[in-house]
């Protein structure tokens, strides 16, 4: 896993050459908000379809086909696991900013077909390309921002990532909610002869030029530049991001980032091999926490709030609510998290954060134990929940929702950006985030089929792994508050 220091070694003081507390410029900042856009286009991309499930099951026919209809919800994961694959191997010989222009490319062409969609195959391939996008988003975001941001505040800046991820989701939902408000419902007509479902897809076209338009913007990563022997460039960048470091202090670091990434092949997927089940532990570290991140069923609430409200007795406009009162309750926990992770430490954040999700999702699969069949006004049978279950789901959601915003959502990018060695980082990356995107395709797809049995078994389930989740960091997973990315290793 990582190396543990004495205390000051490799730190940012220490390497500024001055003694003096690390500052950081405002260009740190900035070029670390442009690379976490493409976290923003990673959230709403992913979430937009949420406000669209029913309107798409019946424009396509999908309402008695259960399958298909998850099948449709959660093709973008599997380009995503596609996208992160690649990223990292891709971003190792084109660079970083290179990769985030192709992101931004997909995003945008993905927006436009998933709105003029004519049948649901057509509609899955273009979800299948948004969630290439997606998945080249998810590695290359928290790999620049970890590589070009200063250590004292690598946390901070790397939750940026997840900070920009749930204002995007935060973002869809509103979105989704106010084109269905104005046009009656997500299925009828807004503007052009087009349903309100199309324009939810269309109007990512605007984030996705905005973020082309930003990463043209930003320079290059400096530990990239120096795997490519533009060293004078790489000092340039260095010396600008951390105002104390000295003219000796770049050199040095410069050579220290040269010798950690010096070997005799380039860079490659043959990094990740180890004694231990085909991988080194450390790769190892990293797909399970990727693993946990999404069996906790976090994105069910995300993809699948608005008709899961519904199921339990809320109407379209009660469900579209509680789904953005879910997703700004997820912005508020992120900055919460961002102010933080440097002080608390990964680790203690992510085994607090497994008991609160444990709580909440028990709750939660108590709640929907209770749901009964109903009659609605218009006389359709459904169900719902009586009593005060239905505000005590609702509360327990929430809490699952600050939870993981708090810990687990922007603690495992950060953790992800940063735990590897620079040699196999942006493959490792790519292997922790297709397995992020595999693991999130399973709990979306099944999702549907579990609810026709009961909502209770997959919130059980969910339960289940949040508690696992704190075992394995417990036993697994150390700190790597405050350390430099050079100090890291296999």
């Amino acid at each position: 896993m990582t190396t543990d220091s004495p205390a000051g070694a490799g730190g940012s003081s220490a390497s500024s050459g001055t003694g003096a507390p690390p500052k950081t410029t405002a260009k740190a900042i900035l070029v670390s908000i442009v690379a976490a856009v493409g976290g923003f286009l990673f959230g709403f991309d992913s979430s937009v379809i949420n406000g669209a499930v029913d309107a798409l099951n019946n424009e396509f026919g999908l309402t008695n086909s259960p399958l298909l209809a998850g099948f449709t919800v959660a093709c973008a994961l599997l380009g995503s696991a596609v996208g992160a694959w690649f990223a990292g191997p891709v971003a190792d010989r084109y660079g970083r900013v290179r990769v985030m222009l192709i992101a931004a490319a997909l995003f945008a062409i993905s927006s436009i077909g998933s709105g003029l969609a004519f049948a649901v195959w057509d509609l899955i391939i273009w979800r299948i390309l948004a969630g290439v996008g997606i998945g080249i988003a998810s590695v290359i975001a928290p790999a620049y921002i970890a590589e070009i941001a200063p250590a004292h505040i690598r946390g901070r800046l790397g939750s940026l990532q997840q900070m920009a991820i749930v204002l995007g989701i935060f973002v869809a939902l509103l979105s989704d909610a106010l084109l269905a408000g104005v046009a009656g419902g997500a299925a009828n007509e807004f503007w052009i002869g087009l349903e309100a479902w199309r324009w939810m897809f269309l109007v990512g076209v605007i984030p996705s030029v905005i973020y082309a338009v930003l990463a043209l913007r930003i320079p290059e990563s400096p530990r990239y530049l120096v795997a490519k022997g533009q060293l004078e460039k790489a000092g340039e960048v260095l010396a600008s991001v951390e105002d104390t470091r000295s003219p000796e202090s770049v050199r040095a670091k410069i050579q220290e980032i040269d010798e950690s990434l010096r070997r005799d092949v380039k860079p490659s997927l043959r990094d990740l091999k180890g004694d231990r089940f085909g991988l080194k532990p450390i790769v190892w570290v990293g797909i399970l926490l990727s693993v946990f991140q999404q069996f906790v069923g976090i994105n069910v609430i995300f993809y699948y709030s608005t008709t899961l409200w519904q199921a339990v007795g809320f109407s379209e406009s009660q469900s579209f609510l509680a789904s953005v009162i879910n997703g700004l309750i997820n912005v508020v926990s992120t900055i919460v998290a961002i102010l933080i992770v440097d002080r608390v430490g990964r680790r203690p954040m992510l085994l607090g954060g497994s008991l609160g999700m444990t709580l909440s999702l028990l709750v939660m699969a108590i709640a929907f134990s209770q749901s009964m069949p109903t009659v609605s006004e218009s006389g359709e049978a459904t169900v719902g929940l009586p009593g005060a279950w239905g505000p005590i789901a609702l509360v327990a959601a929430n809490l699952f929702v600050v939870s993981f915003a708090i810990t687990w959502g922007p603690v495992v990018w950060v953790l992800l950006g940063e735990m590897f060695p620079n040699y196999l980082r942006a493959a490792a990356l790519s292997v922790a985030a297709a397995a992020q995107w595999v693991a999130n395709f399973l709990i979306t797809v099944s999702f549907q089929s579990l609810a026709d049995v009961g909502l209770s078994l997959a919130y059980g389930l969910y339960t289940a792994f949040a508690l696992l989740s704190f075992i394995f960091v417990y036993k697994a997973v150390a700190e790597t508050k405050g350390k430099e990315l050079e100090d890291m290793v296999a």
